[in-house]
């Protein structure tokens, strides 16, 4: 690549995966500070969970590669695809809490304590910075990491 930045498919990809680790990682490192759990409602197991991030991922990077076929992305669709990927957990999560038999009501109240928590917080940064990173990506002129002697532009001393 010369003089543009990454292309739009590659850059979705990897702010995706990012999006993923950065959810992952920050809301067991949150548990872990908070002495909470993610999903504190009793009843509500794991699928709520794993089927909210699926939803939640489906919806970010559907949203983003929206964005970024643009020819000029704007940061600010890091807004949009942040609330759009939050928006789509909570979904994910209370059609996950009645998937594995819980009652609507309980299942709308798990959603809601989590929406009003710091784990809401924890996953709406690692949106919003995977998908200023994509668009970053696109927007510069970021390539692939070179080593000294593939680069063109090295001149011998």
């Amino acid at each position: 690549m010369t003089g543009r930045g990454v292309a739009p498919p590659v850059a979705v990809a990897l702010a995706t995966v990012a999006f993923v680790a950065l959810a992952i990682g920050g809301l067991g490192m949150a548990s872990l500070l908070l002495e909470a759990d993610v999903i504190a409602t009793p009843g509500v197991g794991q699928l709520a969970g794993i089927l909210a991030l699926t939803v939640s991922t489906g919806a970010f990077g559907g949203l983003l590669w929206a964005y970024l076929r643009r020819p000029q992305p704007s940061y600010v669709a890091a807004l949009p695809v942040t609330v759009a990927a939050m928006l789509a957990y909570l979904v994910g999560f209370g059609l996950g809490a009645m998937l594995q038999g819980t009652d609507a009501a309980l299942a709308l109240a798990a959603a809601g304590g989590f929406a009003t928590s710091w784990f809401a917080l924890v996953l709406a940064g690692a949106a919003f910075v995977a998908a200023w990173s994509a668009v970053a990506l696109v927007r510069t002129r970021a390539e692939r990491p070179r080593w000294p002697w593939e680069r063109d532009d090295l001149d011998e001393p």
